[in-house]
């Protein structure tokens, strides 16, 4: 089973009709990012890359600081954002693939849904990862899935969210595969990919089904190994000796876009400055590098094309939960 990636669209003269509505004299007071998890993960990663890229180019008047709002993988933060900063014009909040399948299964509660926000823009994708210990008895997805088939009640997987969330449903996919159970598989959920990771790292549990950005710095330090990446085709630069599941026989593939938005009552003004800061940054080769030095891949599209994008990627999380057992 896929869960194949929306079409990238190039950005064009479509994407600016957002940013027309923006009055020459707005601009934030005091600008947020904030990043709905602990430091360390992907969310920080989101905020970390739209931060520098501004700093960096010069396209805000002053700093943007980035504050964490850790909780069911964005829900506290989109809880809070519709109850207590429905207004707010100077904050935009970090959203990902994963998040989506939250909105999807309805854990950011049964009254919010997908229009309960305003959709700013992406600032790229990333891709899931099968990764394991360095010193693992490992070397590749093969051997892990010989072990799993042979011993699946003695691996413990985890990550950085619950039973049906993007991280858990990656090792689904490999139960899957292998005529096992998903709903028997041993999972410890973590607020996060950095305690995911330090529980790796402690061998607290033995495989992590995360994302390839998120653990370029471990890979680096020779402290993880990476079995495979859930990509159609090879990644480039620092990643193309990492083997995909394709060409290791399992049919498994995981996208992960990484965007923003914004309070769902935001003005027209702001929410019109914020798409063209993104559409701004899209052009500069500031952007471009922080992106790719943090292991992104190209993901361009800002307001009403963003926006439909998102309704569509809900939509089909919700028919892929249906197709799992997660929703009726």
């Amino acid at each position: 089973m896929k869960f194949h990636p929306l079409t990238h669209a190039l950005l064009g003269a479509g994407l600016l009709m957002s940013a027309a509505v923006a009055q020459a004299g707005f601009a934030p007071d005091k600008p947020e990012c904030i990043a709905p998890a602990k430091p360390g993960g992907g969310f920080d990663l989101t905020c970390r890359i739209l931060t520098s890229s501004l700093d960096q180019s010069g396209l805000l008047e002053e700093p943007m600081r980035v504050t964490f709002m850790p909780g069911g993988v964005g829900a506290v933060a989109y809880t809070h954002m519709n109850s207590n900063r429905r207004t707010d014009n100077n904050a935009v909040v970090a959203f990902s693939s994963g998040s989506s399948l939250n909105l999807a299964l309805s854990k950011f509660g049964k009254d919010l849904d997908v229009d309960d926000a305003r959709w700013i823009g992406a600032i790229g994708t990333d891709y899931g990862a099968i990764i394991v210990k360095a010193d693992a008895p490992w070397q590749s997805l093969e051997e892990l899935a010989a072990d799993l088939k042979a011993n699946p009640d003695k691996l413990v997987f985890g990550a950085g969210g619950t039973v049906g969330s993007q991280d858990w449903m990656k090792a689904a996919f490999l139960y899957q595969s292998l005529g096992l159970d998903p709903r028997t598989m041993r999972y410890v959920a973590y607020e996060g990919g950095g305690d995911a990771m330090a529980a790796v790292l402690g061998n607290h549990i033995q495989v992590y089904p995360g994302d390839m950005s998120e653990i370029k710095g471990q890979m680096d330090a020779g402290i993880v190994r990476v079995l495979a990446v859930l990509s159609p085709e090879r990644l480039d630069g620092d990643f193309a000796d990492v083997p995909t599941a394709q060409e290791q026989g399992f049919d498994m593939e995981w996208p992960i876009m990484r965007g923003f938005y914004m309070a769902p009552e935001a003005s027209d003004e702001a929410y019109g400055y914020w798409v063209e800061q993104f559409n701004e940054l899209y052009q500069t080769e500031t952007f471009t590098q922080v992106r790719n030095n943090q292991g992104l891949f190209p993901l361009s599209m800002a307001g009403d094309e963003f926006e439909a994008y998102i309704k569509a990627e809900v939509g089909k999380f919700q028919n892929l939960s249906r197709e799992m057992g997660l929703l009726k």
